[in-house]
């Protein structure tokens, strides 16, 4: 019998020789054209559409970053994202590549990850069984799925639309469950993967059960979670969708992202088209629209921002003609626009979505498309429903509220067009109106309440905490050998944040075995997709990390620490003190309550 600890050593040894044969400049070289410049290589974004070069690949280090939109990850990371592949299949790639062989029944990963890993490919084999138990129930000649196919008729799909999207039909509580459970699967897992429920009696049940069946596929083609129309009446919601599980994050997926993916590898994209729902991205992608993707009905999330970036700057929102600017959906246009997304919304005539449009024909949706407005024109068009401008009292708000957003303007030139066509609106003069935007008091925003000193430290680790920002800075320094940071210890750190710590862990390991610390190695314990770990090396770019502001920002940032841990011990020992009965006992707190309070005194002073 192999001992899997051997298989495990031997793996990790065939794949440190694996990567040391497999040069990073030379593999990411062959798949777009690299530009030396400085210590990197530089590129555009094979992972999203980009004219500027921002993907820096570090010979030195042997990992890559994008700094426009997020991803990293080294030789191996590289393979499996460019491949559409997962880590063993990069494997076997890089070593037909290096003309290597890999090692047979090779444990790879500590006992732990394998078993994560293990536990995923389960969850991902039972969603895909149930994706085809569902399909092969739309064409089974079952009475029963005939609601499902009129239903599919009535909005106009065609077969092959049909087997493209992997449509399927759900016809009872109990048939699926009992289909897995025949074919191996163990309760736990079945309940894991969000396949099924369990019912207050105990049962394994279809928790989509008699809808019409949307699998939702993430970019590697695994099929992750479903969504299920209601075709009944019922007092249940029109759409459901599989709760989060292992495999599946509502708030990290976009609907028909692997058709986006498949796009992108035959052409540029030049706009992302985002949708609401299922039925909208079907509609428009058998319409002709392939580059439309569904935020499945949520607001939309950083995740999914950041997502859309690897594939285009540019979004079209195509909300239903209802879509009146609610303050949810205006917050995550929003965000898609502080991730640097070029955003407009396209308008819909009211009272119809994107579906209705499309099965009008090609033309009739591309005429929305073409009436497509900006963001801060979309503002004021969403504010303007909400009064009647014949009303002096409604007119009067819309302006006040019109020029907020006028304010927000990113040049004089468009504030300069906006206060011409709300001059036209209203029928007030634009000197007026230029008068009243000029006295608008000055609002502070959240991102502007600390920032880091300087211009060029001002775009990082936006929107986090002060403590946050401190965080990603010290490590962010201590990864890249920064010579200022070099005798601060991490493990003074306060550190909640668990890729903090594992990136932690790893600086204070290299430096007590006295072995140089390698960004790239991270990547073998974090996912290359790992938001927190591609901030802190966000902060690798320019000269963020060099020169005399860099150091004092260092310097500013073990120090509010330090003040921040000595006020949580302040704070903890007033309640103690304020607690405690004894009077010796009172004594000791109160002179370890002093002492910090003379430490964070002296702190202060410098």
């Amino acid at each position: 019998m192999i001992d899997k600890r051997a298989n495990d050593r031997e793996f990790q040894e065939f794949l440190r020789a694996l990567k040391q044969r497999s040069d990073i400049i030379e593999v990411i070289g062959s798949y777009v054209a690299l530009d030396r410049k400085g210590g990197n290589h530089w590129a555009c974004c094979p992972f999203h559409h980009e004219k500027t070069p921002s993907f820096a690949v570090s010979e030195a280090d042997q990992f890559y970053h994008c700094f426009g939109c997020g991803v990293s990850g080294d030789v191996l990371g590289f393979v499996r994202e460019i491949e559409s592949t997962d880590f063993m299949g990069a494997v076997r790639i890089l070593a037909a590549r290096a003309k290597m062989t890999v090692p047979e029944n090779s444990g790879y990963d500590t006992e732990k990850a394998q078993q994560m890993k293990e536990k995923r490919e389960r969850l991902a084999a039972i969603m895909l069984d149930s994706a085809r138990f569902y399909l092969s129930n739309l064409y089974s000649g079952d009475s029963r799925a005939d609601v499902h196919l009129q239903y599919i008729t009535k909005r106009g799909l065609a077969p092959t639309t049909v087997k493209k999207f992997g449509l399927g039909a759900s016809l009872d509580f109990y048939s699926l469950p009992e289909y897995l459970q025949d074919k191996g699967y163990h309760r736990q897992d079945l309940l894991d993967s969000g396949a099924v429920s369990e019912a207050k009696n105990g049962k394994l049940v279809d928790g989509l059960a008699k809808r019409l069946i949307f699998p939702i596929i993430n970019a590697f083609d695994e099929v992750i979670a479903f969504g299920g129309r209601r075709l009944e009446q019922s007092d249940f919601g029109k759409y459901l969708n599989t709760r989060d599980t292992l495999l599946f994050n509502k708030k990290k997926t976009l609907y028909n992202i692997n058709l986006l993916k498949k796009l992108k590898r035959e052409q540029p994209i030049k706009e992302v088209i985002i949708v609401e729902g299922y039925m909208d991205t079907i509609s428009l992608y058998q319409a002709g629209f392939r580059n439309v993707v569904a935020s499945m009905g949520t607001s939309l999330t950083k995740e999914q921002a950041r997502l859309v970036k690897r594939y285009s700057d540019n979004v079209l929102i195509s909300y239903d003609g209802d879509f009146a600017g609610q303050k949810a959906d205006l917050r995550g246009l929003e965000i898609l626009n502080e991730e640097s997304l070029r955003v407009h919304v396209v308008p819909m005539p009211e009272g119809l979505d994107p579906d209705d449009v499309a099965r009008q024909g090609k033309a009739a949706y591309q005429k929305c498309l073409d009436a497509a407005m900006s963001l801060v024109d979309y503002k004021i068009h969403a504010t303007e429903r909400k009064y009647e401008l014949s009303n002096t009292a409604d007119k009067r708000q819309f302006i006040k509220e019109a020029l907020q957003i006028v304010a927000t303007a990113e040049s004089e030139s468009v504030k300069e067009e906006l206060l011409k066509k709300l001059r036209d609106k209203t029928g007030v003069s634009y000197s007026a109106l230029e008068r009243d935007l000029q006295h608008l008091p000055k609002e502070t925003s959240a991102k502007e309440e600390f920032t880091l000193p300087q211009d060029k430290f001002a775009e990082t680790a936006a929107g986090t905490d002060k403590q946050m920002k401190a965080v990603r800075f010290i490590l962010a320094a201590k990864l890249f050998g920064a010579p200022y940071a070099k005798s601060f210890d991490v493990g003074e750190l306060p550190l909640h944040n668990e890729t903090h710590i594992i990136v932690a862990q790893y600086i204070v390991g290299q430096e007590k075995a006295g072995q140089r610390i390698r960004p790239s190695e991270l990547f073998e314990v974090l996912d290359e997709n790992c938001e927190e770990l591609n901030e802190i090396l966000d902060l690798n770019y320019g000269e963020r990390l060099t020169g005399e502001v860099a150091e004092r920002f260092f310097n500013d940032s073990v120090k509010t620490l330090r003040e921040d841990k000595l006020e949580r011990e302040i704070s903890s020992y007033s309640a103690e003190y304020a607690a405690a009965t004894d009077e010796e006992e009172r004594k000791q707190i109160a002179k370890k309550l002093s002492e910090c309070i003379q430490r964070k005194n002296a702190l202060k002073k410098g």
